[in-house]
């Protein structure tokens, strides 16, 4: 299993997106056992578009709601929407500049493969930055059909798959106008993935390397 460092402050976690509403989507009912669970939990949070737009509205209400009683720190920047590859530097600069102010016990980013350019992009430069720490890559449900067969799980409770769904409906009106935007996808994606765990809802992730400690009691994961 996945354990935290327990340093004087109870912990921190990083968030990474390309858009807002990535995190809750991929990672809500994750995030709302964690800081649920762990009160004061430090979470560091970089967005790399809808900087100074409805959008970034949207995203600091729904990640406060989503990480209940963490000492949560926002950034929301500019960046075009589906044009991560042509503002690389930018983007790196960006996450580097996250490395550089935190040193997380946990990362949650998009996975390598992601279809959505900026995703995949986003993916490919967290281990440029974050070379030594814990990496879930989550996963978003969208018209590409890129879901594919992920390896690490977190049972969610039925309370927190409804309270999710919920949330996302209430702090992303921007969105509601999507045909894939509903409960039915975010409730069905939750329950196959619980299927595939022994549970009733879950939320999994993409681990692409994993190393294990035996001897010390410690497991690392990341992606790279």
């Amino acid at each position: 299993m996945i354990g935290f460092r327990t340093p004087p402050g109870g912990g921190a976690i990083a968030l990474l997106a390309a858009h807002c509403d990535d995190l809750a989507i991929g990672a809500g009912g994750t995030l709302l056992t964690l800081c649920t669970a762990r009160p004061g939990l430090r979470v560091d949070a970089l967005v790399l578009s809808g900087g100074g737009t409805e959008r970034e509205d949207e995203e600091h209400a729904a990640l406060a709601a989503f990480c209940p009683g963490a000492d949560l720190r926002l950034t929301v920047l500019k960046l075009p929407d589906g044009r991560l590859p042509a503002h690389w530097g930018e983007a790196k600069e960006a996450v580097e500049d996250l490395r550089a102010r935190t040193d997380p016990d946990l990362l949650f980013a998009p996975h390598p493969g992601d279809a959505h350019q900026d995703h995949r992009g986003l993916a490919k430069l967290v281990p440029t930055a974050f070379r030594d720490h814990q990496v879930l890559g989550y996963e978003i449900v969208k018209w590409d059909g890129d879901l594919g067969r992920p390896s690490v799980y977190q049972p969610l409770a039925p309370e927190v798959a409804e309270a999710k769904a919920a949330l996302l409906h209430e702090h992303y009106p921007s969105q509601r106008r999507r045909p894939w935007y509903d409960r039915e996808v975010f409730l069905g994606l939750a329950r196959i993935r619980g299927i595939e765990c022994h549970a009733r809802y879950a939320e999994a992730f993409h681990v692409s390397k994993l190393t294990l400690d035996l001897a010390g009691g410690e497991t690392r994961c990341g992606c790279c």
